[in-house]
């Protein structure tokens, strides 16, 4: 677990390392490794306070930001004129007037160990779209539960989602604790609840932690409130949680955002690689066309690379003039994905018409929208109990 001794130690030792090595300093940042996850759960749970309170703690809050946030806790904060660490990521004018938050705000920090991008999603129902889109991206979901309500239909919901967009590990973080005396027996209540409710759940992992966001207990430090918790903090938790990246072990696939053509004698294909890894002399095929090709070399802005993988943005010659426009994709030639006109899926639908079976729609694959039909709607899902309904 982290401790103030420490933090203060490496804080020495950073400024140390600027001072006298910067570019040393700025290679070891880079080599962190790097985490993003969202916060999520129902309204009023302390998501924002959450947040707010890891960058207080984690002394990552400018002098004048600081001074700002003091001057607005006076002004509009929730907190009777304490601290309110909400405010740090709440910075829409409704939400300071309606305590909440509304769009998904997106923060970056970084310890001695990980970088971090986290993304403050909105609690309200009528927002769940915004929550959906925070998630999109997130390899790690923190669920919020409110000590004091236990799990709510919001908390249903958005475990689902994450669950739904691919999210396999969930941190369910048990705040308030400060408002039921820190009770071991309220704590072991939600998570017996929460691990029945998430058995039919693809999660790899579920830890659960309780914490006090507003007093910041189990947020950097344990703190003494709480003797009875032995698992890590949160942060500690944040920083060593494992989320190898699987996508380096699927076939390659990369998505064509550029034809990269400054002259008559380059002609490049340049996108972030979704899957895989490709090698100068591998064999590829180019979709929809079917064309296929030899990857002549990988360019990038430092240069040619001898390898590529998962999540890198390159620039990919091929030794044959093919056709590849924007939008298309280019795969491994033996384990290429399927291209069909028809495809069952999972639908968030957060319109306030209803999905109509047989209604044109515009679809967004990749870089393309084209039209399509729903033929047919098989179930609904009840977020209570995960059930399928009729649609």
């Amino acid at each position: 677990m982290s401790d103030s001794k420490n933090d203060k130690s490496y804080e020495v030792a950073q400024s140390d390392q600027i001072a006298s090595d910067i570019e040393g300093y700025l290679k070891d940042q880079e080599h962190k490794s790097f985490l993003r996850f969202i916060t999520c759960g129902s309204v009023d749970d302390g998501k924002s306070t959450l947040i707010g309170r890891l960058l207080y703690d984690s002394k990552l809050i400018f002098e004048d930001q600081l001074a700002t946030l003091e001057n607005d806790s006076k002004k509009v904060g929730t907190q009777g004129g304490d601290m309110d660490f909400a405010l740090l990521v709440d910075g829409l004018a409704a939400e300071r007037e309606q305590g909440i938050t509304i769009d998904v705000a997106y923060r970056f920090f970084s310890t001695d160990k990980r970088k971090f991008i986290v993304a403050d999603t909105p609690g309200h129902e009528q927002y769940t779209r915004n929550m959906a889109t925070g998630a999109s991206s997130a390899d790690v979901a923190v669920l919020l539960i409110d000590a004091r309500k236990g799990i709510l239909t919001q908390t249903r919901r958005h475990s689902y989602i994450v669950n739904l967009l691919g999210i396999r590990h969930a941190v369910v973080a048990i705040n308030k604790m400060d408002l039921v005396d820190y009770a071991q027996d309220a704590y072991e209540t939600i998570e017996k609840d929460y691990r029945s409710f998430a058995e039919n759940l693809n999660f790899s992992s579920i830890t659960f932690v309780p914490l006090s966001a507003l007093k910041g207990d189990n947020i950097i430090d344990s703190g003494d409130n709480m003797d009875w918790y032995e698992g890590p903090t949160l942060m500690s938790l944040l920083e060593t949680i494992d989320v190898s990246n699987q996508k380096e072990e699927n076939p390659f696939s990369m998505l064509v955002q550029w034809v990269n053509r400054p002259d008559l004698d380059f002609r490049g294909f340049s996108g972030t690689i979704a899957s895989g890894t490709i090698k100068p002399g591998d064999k590829i095929i180019a979709l929809p066309s079917a064309k296929t090709s030899t990857v002549k070399s990988i360019v990038t802005y430092d240069g040619e690379l001898d390898e590529a993988v998962a999540d890198q943005a390159v620039t990919i010659t091929l030794e044959d003039e093919i056709d590849i426009s924007r939008g298309d994709v280019i795969s491994e030639i033996n384990r290429r994905p399927e291209t069909t006109d028809q495809f069952q899926a999972q639908i968030i639908w957060m319109h306030d018409q209803p999905m109509l079976p047989g209604r044109p729609y515009l679809i967004k694959t990749t870089n393309k929208t084209v039209t399509g039909k729903v033929t047919s709607l098989k179930y609904k899902v009840n977020v209570n109990s995960l059930e399928h309904e009729a649609g």
